[in-house]
C-alpha cells in the first residue's frame, strides 16, 4: 500500500509516478475524501477540547455551589455530536484505505520505461543454446517438452480426466525429475544461500492475502472455498504464507535480514490468460514453485535484489541452461513490485526465452499492509521492506530441461548436478 503522507504532500508526483505503470489514480475523488476528512476531523478536535474545557467547567461551578445543569446538558449535546464526527471520520478513513488497496506501487527510479513486456531491458544474457542440428544433423527435429515428455511418463490426458484443462499428471522417470528439481532447489537455497526451509499452509484466510496485495484487486485469478462459515484461498504463492510471518510484529533489528524459502504447490486460475499457453505446462492452474523470500531493513533492499536474483540464477547455471536476465519495464511490473527482474530460460522448441523466475523489490508497499515492522537505529518503529522471488518454478525448470537435454533417440539425459537425486541415473528412457 502507498504511503498516504506521499500523496498528501505529493499528488501531482505521485500521479505522475503511477503514470508511468499506465494506472490512472483518481485524484479528484482522493481530494475530494481528504478534504472532507480534514473538515471532519477538525471539527472532532474542536468538540473534544470544547467538551474538556467544558468538563473542567463543571467541577469549578460545582465546587461553587452554582446550578450545573444546563452545563451538564451541553456537555451531553457536545457528546453527542462527537460520537457522531468520529463514526464519519472512520467512515473517511475506511474509504481512504478501501481506495489505496486497489493502487499499485510506485516504480523505482532505475525502473525503465515502457507499457509492455515488449519495453523491458535485457540485463545479461548467460549461456549458448544447444546446437541440435550440429550434433544430431539436419534431420533432427526439436520437439516441445509434450511430445518429449509423453513418451516418458508426462501424462496431459489423465490430468484432464481428472481435474480438467491446465493440470497434468507425471508418472516413473518424470515424476522423479520433478521431485529431484525441488530437493536440489531447497538444498541449493538452504545450504548454499542461507534461507530457512519452512513447510507452509495451502489455504490461507483473506487477510493474508490482503497482506501481501493479492487482495481485493485479484480475486478472480485466485481459488477459494468455503469451510465452516468461513472463506479460505489457495495459495497462488508462498510469498504469501512466508511474508507473513512478521505480519502485525516488530521484529528486532539484529534479526534482519530474514531470509525464508518453501517448496508448495502454488494454484492460479489464470483468469486473464485465455488462449494463452494452453498446451503443455509453461501455464498450469496448479504448479510446484520454490520461492525465497527475504525481509530487510530498507538501507538494504536493492542490494538484496541482487542477491537473490543472483541466487535464482545459480540454479540456471547448475543445471546449465541458457538464460537472460531481463528489467522490467514499469508497465510490465506486477502490483506489488517498486522493481523487478525476471530470468526467462531458453526453450529451443519456441526458439526464444521464457519466463522461469520473477525477482522483485516491494520495498515498504507490502509492510504497510501487513504492519510489519522493526526498531531502527535510533529506537524507533519503522516499516521493512521486503522481497520475493522463484528460485525457481519447477515446472517450467522440467520444461527447459526436457527441451535442451532432448536426444535424438527420444531419450532425455539429466542434468550432472541431479543425478545423485535421480540414484545416479544418466539418461531417461522411453518405457
Amino acid at each position: 500500500m502507498l504511503d498516504i503522507q506521499a500523496l498528501r504532500n505529493d499528488l501531482d508526483g505521485v500521479v505522475n509516478q503511477l503514470i508511468r505503470r499506465g494506472f490512472l489514480f483518481d485524484s479528484a475523488a482522493f481530494t475530494a475524501l481528504e478534504q472532507e476528512r480534514k473538515a471532519v476531523q477538525t471539527r472532532t478536535q474542536d468538540l473534544q477540547a470544547k467538551r474538556n474545557n467544558t468538563s473542567k467547567q463543571i467541577g469549578i461551578s460545582k465546587s461553587k455551589g452554582e446550578d450545573v445543569s444546563a452545563i451538564v446538558a451541553e456537555v451531553a449535546g457536545l457528546g453527542d455530536a462527537l460520537k457522531a464526527d468520529e463514526s464519519l471520520l472512520e467512515e473517511l478513513q475506511i474509504k481512504l484505505q478501501s481506495m489505496l488497496l486497489n493502487v499499485p506501487n510506485l516504480p523505482h527510479e532505475s525502473v525503465p520505461t515502457g507499457k509492455s513486456e515488449l519495453d523491458n531491458v535485457e540485463v545479461r544474457k548467460i549461456g549458448t543454446p544447444r546446437d541440435f542440428k550440429n550434433e544430431f544433423g539436419n534431420n533432427f527435429e526439436i520437439k516441445d517438452h509434450t511430445d518429449v515428455g509423453a513418451p516418458l511418463g508426462l501424462d496431459f490426458d489423465t490430468g484432464i480426466k481428472l481435474s480438467g484443462t491446465r493440470f497434468t499428471f507425471m508418472r516413473g522417470g518424470i515424476a522423479k525429475l520433478h521431485r529431484s528439481l525441488s530437493q536440489f532447489m531447497l538444498d541449493t537455497q538452504t545450504e548454499q544461500h542461507g534461507y530457512e526451509e519452512c513447510y507452509t499452509p495451502y489455504l490461507v484466510n483473506a487477510e493474508t492475502l490482503t497482506g501481501t496485495g493479492q487482495l481485493p484487486k485479484f480475486e478472480e485469478d485466485l481459488f477459494s472455498l468455503n469451510h465452516n462459515e468461513s472463506k479460505l484461498y489457495l495459495i497462488p504463492t508462498s510469498e504469501v504464507t512466508l511474508t507473513n510471518t512478521v505480519n502485525d510484529e516488530i521484529v528486532a533489528l539484529e534479526s534482519l535480514p530474514i531470509k525464508l524459502t518453501a517448496h508448495t504447490p502454488c494454484f492460479r486460475s489464470e483468469a486473464g490468460s485465455y488462449g494463452r499457453d494452453t498446451k503443455g505446462m509453461i501455464r498450469q492452474h496448479q504448479f510446484d514453485k520454490v520461492e525465497m523470500v527475504q525481509i530487510v531493513h530498507p538501507s538494504k533492499s536493492y542490494e538484496a535484489l541482487e542477491e537473490m536474483v543472483g541466487h535464482a540464477e545459480n540454479i540456471l547455471k547448475a543445471l546449465e541452461l541458457p538464460y537472460r536476465v531481463v528489467s522490467l519495464c514499469a508497465g510490465d511490473m506486477g502490483f506489488g513490485a517498486a522493481k523487478t527482474y525476471d530470468l526467462e530460460v531458453w526453450l529451443p522448441a519456441q526458439n526464444t526465452y521464457r519466463e522461469i523466475s520473477s525477482v522483485s523489490n516491494c520495498e515498504a508497499f507490502q509492510a504497510r499492509r501487513l504492519k510489519a515492522r522493526f526498531r531502527n537505529e535510533q529506537g524507533k518503529t519503522e516499516f521493512v521492506h521486503t522481497l520475493n522471488g522463484s528460485g525457481l518454478a519447477v515446472g517450467r525448470t522440467l520444461v527447459a530441461v526436457l527441451e535442451n537435454y532432448q536426444n535424438a533417440d527420444g531419450s532425455v539425459t539429466i542434468p550432472k548436478v541431479l543425478q545423485p537425486y535421480m540414484n545416479n541415473l544418466q539418461v531417461i528412457k522411453p518405457a
